[in-house]
């Protein structure tokens, strides 16, 4: 058995074929990452579920948690995907590079969200009470709060899965930082 194949659509369940089938409209492709997960019974439909569910945050304050998440746990891949993800969201390339090192200056509260994801995630989860502070003084709430650990966890295990394995990444490949 070769390991680390990345399955086609005839290769997985029905279910995950429908699943691939509603990827591939929504997105135009079947992304590499998705389609491994489809490997485990599972595993595809849970992520979706995770990534699907209904949040206090918006599309651009998820997409600061996806980037800054992903670029401190080194996956290129996410990096990758959630910089197309960002410039769709209606930032530009300086404030993806800018939000990749933990940092939005650019904007007061998306700041505060940055640096309190760049904490949490390389501080497990260990926020000081003055980054906490920024982040609440900005108008984000313990609602907000607990959606963006729940997002840095399904972004980090995500980020697991291809560090792990290293499948090619089928999105334009994102620029590395300075």
């Amino acid at each position: 058995m070769e390991k680390y194949l990345i399955p086609g659509r005839d290769d997985v369940s029905a279910s995950d074929q429908v699943l691939f089938d509603t990827l591939e409209k929504g997105i135009g492709f079947v992304p590499n990452l998705y389609a491994y997960y489809a490997k485990n019974a599972t595993a595809l439909s849970d992520l979706l579920t995770l990534e699907n569910r209904k949040s206090s945050l918006n599309a651009k304050e998820k997409e600061i948690v996806n980037l800054v998440v992903s670029q401190y746990n080194g996956c290129k891949y996410c990096v990758s995907a959630h910089t197309q993800l960002a410039l769709k969201r209606g930032f530009n390339d300086e404030q993806i590079l800018e939000i990749r090192k933990g940092s939005a200056t650019f904007d007061t509260k998306l700041h505060a969200l940055a640096v309190f994801s760049l904490e949490l995630a390389s501080n497990n989860g260990q926020v000081s009470e003055a980054i906490k502070d920024d982040f609440f003084n900005a108008g984000y709430s313990e609602a907000n709060m607990i959606d963006v650990v729940v997002l840095a966890g399904g972004r980090t295990i995500a980020n697991y899965i291809h560090n792990l394995v290293g499948f090619e990444i089928d999105w334009p490949l994102a620029p590395g930082l300075e």
